[in-house]
C-alpha cells in the first residue's frame, strides 16, 4: 500500500478533498513540518510547499514530491532524490482572474468608501442636493492592462478583460507565440514599455532570482499617475519601501494586494508588512486569497489523487516539473 504524507497548513486544507478523490487505498499520515521528520521513513508520496534536505534524508523511499500549489520557491530542488518526480498543480487561475477584475473594480470606483458614506446618509453622487456632483467614475473598457507574466493567470485574466474592452499588453519570457487576446505581446526587455502604457499594471510571476525586486522604485516612476498596480504573484517581486512611498506619495493612484511579506508564524494577529500600508486608503489588502475557491481545491484535489494514482501504477505523474 502506498503511503502517503501531508504536510503544512496550506497541505493539510486539501486533505478531505485529496481522500475524496482518492481510486486506490492509501495509508495517510499529516503533520507539520517539524514533526513530519519522524513519519518520513516510509514515505512515497510527498504533499508539501516546502521540501529540505532533512526531509529527504529522511524518505529513503520517496518517489514523488507533489506540491499542492503552483509556486515552487519553498522547494529546494538541490535536494530532490535521484529518480523522484517532482510535480505542481495549477487551477487557481479562475478564480484569481475573477478576483482581479473584481479589485479593479472595487478600487476604481471606490465601492468602499461610497458604502461607508451611504451607510451615515451622505451621498456621495449626483442626486446629493446642494453640493456639486462628485467627478465621473473612469470605466474599464478602452483602458490598458498590463500584464507581466502571461502564463495561465494572466491569460485568464485578459480573456475576462477583453470582455470588458480593455486592451491586453503582455510580457512573457517567449514572447514568440501569437496570442489572439493580446494587442501587444513582448519579452522582458519590453517591461518598461508595457509598464508606461498601462492603466492597471497586473503581476502574475513566479517568484525567481530574475523578478525578485523587478518592480523597483524607478520602474513605480514609470508608471502613470492614474494607474493602479495589482499583485498577486509574490510580494518580493515588488520592492517594499519604494511601493509603501508612490502610494503614500499618491504617485500612483492605488494598489491591489494580495500578497504579501510577512506571513504567520503563530497564532494570533500577523501584520502582513513592516511598513503601514493599512493606513493607507488607496490600497485594498487582502490575505492571499485570491485563488481560495472551490473550484481550486477540487482541481488540484483532483490531479493530486491523480498523480497518487499513477505513482502506485508505475505511471509518469501529470504536470512534472524539472528538479
Amino acid at each position: 500500500m502506498l503511503n502517503v504524507a501531508i504536510v503544512g497548513t496550506f497541505a493539510a486544507s486539501l486533505e478531505d478533498a485529496i481522500r475524496r478523490n482518492l481510486a486506490i487505498p492509501c495509508e495517510v499520515v499529516v503533520s507539520d513540518e517539524v514533526t513530519i521528520i519522524s513519519h518520513l521513513a516510509k514515505v512515497d508520496v510527498l504533499v508539501t510547499m516546502a521540501l529540505t534536505r532533512e526531509m529527504t534524508r529522511a524518505c529513503p523511499r520517496l518517489r514523488l514530491v507533489q506540491v499542492p500549489g503552483a509556486g515552487l520557491d519553498r522547494i529546494d530542488r538541490s535536494a530532490m532524490p535521484s529518480g523522484a518526480w517532482l510535480a505542481n498543480v495549477h487551477g487557481h487561475e479562475n478564480g484569481i482572474a475573477e478576483y482581479v477584475i473584481g479589485a479593479m473594480v472595487t478600487l476604481t470606483r471606490g465601492f468602499f468608501r461610497l458604502d461607508a458614506a451611504l451607510r451615515k446618509g451622505d451621498w456621495q453622487s449626483q442626486w446629493a442636493i446642494g453640493t456639486a456632483p462628485p467627478p465621473v467614475w473612469p470605466e474599464l473598457t478602452r483602458k490598458t492592462i498590463g500584464i507581466l507574466g502571461y502564463g495561465r493567470i494572466g491569460q485568464a485574466v485578459a480573456r475576462r478583460a477583453c470582455a470588458f474592452g480593455m486592451r491586453v499588453y503582455a510580457v512573457r519570457r517567449d514572447a514568440r507565440r501569437s496570442i489572439e487576446e493580446v494587442a501587444f505581446l513582448g519579452g522582458p526587455e519590453s517591461i518598461d514599455e508595457v509598464i508606461e502604457g498601462s492603466d492597471y499594471l497586473l503581476l502574475s510571476m513566479p517568484a525567481t532570482p530574475d523578478t525578485v525586486g523587478l518592480i523597483d522604485r524607478r520602474r513605480l516612476g514609470l508608471m502613470k499617475s492614474t494607474a493602479f498596480l495589482i499583485n498577486v504573484a509574490r510580494a518580493e517581486i515588488v520592492d517594499e519601501d519604494a511601493l509603501y512611498e508612490a502610494l503614500a506619495e499618491q504617485t500612483i493612484a492605488g494598489a491591489v494586494l494580495d500578497v504579501w511579506y510577512r506571513y504567520p508564524r503563530a497564532a494570533g494577529p500577523t501584520p502582513p508588512a513592516t511598513r503601514p500600508f493599512w493606513d493607507l486608503p488607496n490600497v485594498l489588502m487582502t490575505p492571499h486569497i485570491s485563488g481560495w475557491t472551490d473550484g481550486m481545491i477540487e482541481s488540484r484535489a483532483k490531479l493530486i489523487a491523480e498523480n497518487i494514482r499513477r505513482v502506485a501504477l508505475c505511471e509518469t505523474p501529470l504536470n512534472l516539473v524539472d528538479p
